[in-house]
C-alpha cells in the first residue's frame, strides 16, 4: 500500500530523533531550527505479533513482515502559510502525506532550545494547526474561483463543490479542523479530492524524558494534549525519542529489560508504528506457507479481489476465489491440516470482506 505517514512539528520538539529511532536510520538531529531541510523517507517494518506465533506452526524459509512508510518534514514555524522559515516547502512535503504524526515537546531542558523560548505543547499544536488552516483557506480560495463559471451555469457537480468548499471555508475560518467535522459518505468522498491539510488523520506523540515516559499522566504537558486529543477524537502515545534513539542497536531482549525498568510494557515505537498503520485503516493478512510467511497491508473493507492485488494485479484480474482460515483458528489448531479436518477452511468468493488477520490462499486464472 503507498500510504505514508509524515512526522511534523516545531523545530526541535525530537521530530528527527524519533525518526533516527523508527526507521534506525541517521538523519541529522541538530540542535537548531531546519536540521532537516528535506523530507527523508523511511520504510519500517509493522510489530505483528502474529506473524512470529504463525512461523511457529508453519516454519518458512523466509518470513516477511508487512512495512509502512514515514517521512520525516522539516520544522515549522509560525507565519509557514505566509512562507516563513522553510514554510511553503513544508506545506507541498505535508500535502504529500496521508497521516500526520504530530509530535509535541513534553519535557523541560535548558540546553535544547525552542523557538518560543518555552515549553507550551497545546501552544504548538495550535500554532501549527493555525497555519494548516490558513493554507487550506488559501487553497479553498483558488478552487472557488475557479469553477465560479461553472456554478453560475448549473454545473450539478461544481454545484456541491461548492457548497462543501464554503462550508468548510466557514468551518476554517471558525478555527474548525476538516477532520473534526461529521461529513457524510459522499461528502467525504468528495472532500478528498481538495487535498486540505486539515481533513488529514492525526497521531499526537508526546515526547517526553525517560524518568516520565514510564508515568505519563505525571507530566503536566502530557496530560494536556491527552485532554485537547480526547476533543478531537485523536490519539496520543508518549514516547521518549531520545532514549529510543538510544537503544535502537540493542537486542530485543536487553531492549525489553531496559523498557521493564522504566516501567514501559513495550516500546513507544511500536506503539507509534501500530497507531499510524491503523490510524490509515490500513490491516494485514497473511500468506503461509514451506517457502514463506508473509504479512500483507490491505485497505479495511477490501474484498478479496482487491486484496489480492496487494500481491500482483494479475491475482485481482484473474481471481477465482480465496482459500481461507483464521489466525485464531492457526492458535487453535496447530496446523492447516488440521484445520480442515475441523471443517474451519473456507472458500470464498469475490464478494467475500478480508478480515485482518486472515491467512489466505488465492486461486486465479489468467
Amino acid at each position: 500500500m503507498a500510504l505514508v505517514a509524515g512526522i511534523v512539528g516545531l523545530p526541535n520538539v525530537g521530530k528527527s530523533t524519533l525518526f533516527n529511532a523508527i526507521t534506525k536510520s541517521k538523519v541529522e538531529a541538530a540542535n537548531y531550527p531546519f536540521a532537516t531541510i528535506d523530507p527523508n523517507v523511511g520504510v519500517v517494518e509493522v510489530p505483528d505479533q502474529r506473524l512470529e506465533e504463525i512461523t511457529k506452526r508453519i516454519v518458512p524459509q523466509k518470513v516477511i513482515p508487512a512495512t509502512f512508510e514515514f517521512i520525516d518534514i522539516a520544522g515549522l514555524v509560525e507565519g509557514a502559510s505566509k512562507g516563513e522559515g522553510l514554510g511553503n516547502r513544508f506545506l507541498a512535503h505535508i500535502r504529500e502525506v496521508d497521516a500526520i504524526c504530530h509530535v509535541v515537546r513534553c519535557f523541560d531542558n535548558d540546553q535544547i532550545t525552542h523557538v518560543a523560548e518555552s515549553v507550551d505543547p497545546i501552544r504548538d499544536i495550535e500554532i501549527i494547526n493555525l497555519e494548516l488552516i490558513f493554507a487550506d483557506l488559501q487553497s479553498i480560495e483558488n478552487r472557488l474561483g475557479r469553477i465560479k463559471s461553472k456554478v453560475k451555469a448549473k454545473d450539478k457537480e461544481a454545484i456541491a463543490e461548492d457548497v462543501l468548499l464554503t462550508r468548510f471555508q466557514t468551518a476554517l475560518e471558525d478555527n474548525q479542523l476538516i477532520r473534526n467535522l461529521d461529513l457524510s459518505t459522499d461528502e467525504k468522498k468528495l472532500a478528498k479530492s481538495f487535498h486540505l491539510l486539515t481533513s488529514k488523520p492525526v497521531l499526537y506523540i508526546a515526547n517526553m524524558s525517560d524518568e516520565e515516559v514510564g508515568n505519563p499522566e505525571a507530566n503536566a504537558y502530557y496530560n494536556s494534549v491527552l485532554e485537547f486529543a480526547e476533543k478531537e477524537k485523536s490519539e496520543v502515545i508518549p514516547i521518549s525519542a531520545k532514549t529510543e534513539e538510544d537503544l535502537m542497536d540493542m537486542d530485543a531482549e536487553d531492549k525489553a529489560m531496559f523498557f521493564e525498568e522504566l516501567g514501559i510494557n513495550e516500546s513507544g515505537l511500536d506503539r507509534v508504528i501500530r497507531q499510524a498503520y491503523s490510524l490509515l485503516s490500513l490491516r494485514t493478512y497473511f500468506t503461509a506457507g514451506e517457502k514463506e510467511v508473509r504479512a500483507w497491508t490491505f485497505k479495511a473493507g477490501a474484498k478479496a479481489p482487491e486484496a489480492a492485488g496487494v500481491i500482483h494485479s494479475d491475482f485481482e484480474r484473474g481471481f477465482i476465489r480465496a482459500e481461507i482460515y483464521a489466525y485464531d483458528d492457526l492458535i487453535e489448531y496447530g496446523s492447516e491440516q488440521e484445520i480442515k479436518n475441523a471443517g474451519r477452511l473456507r472458500s470464498e468468493g469475490k464478494e467475500y470482506v478480508v478480515a485482518d488477520g486472515d491467512i489466505i490462499l488465492f486461486r486465479f486464472n489468467v
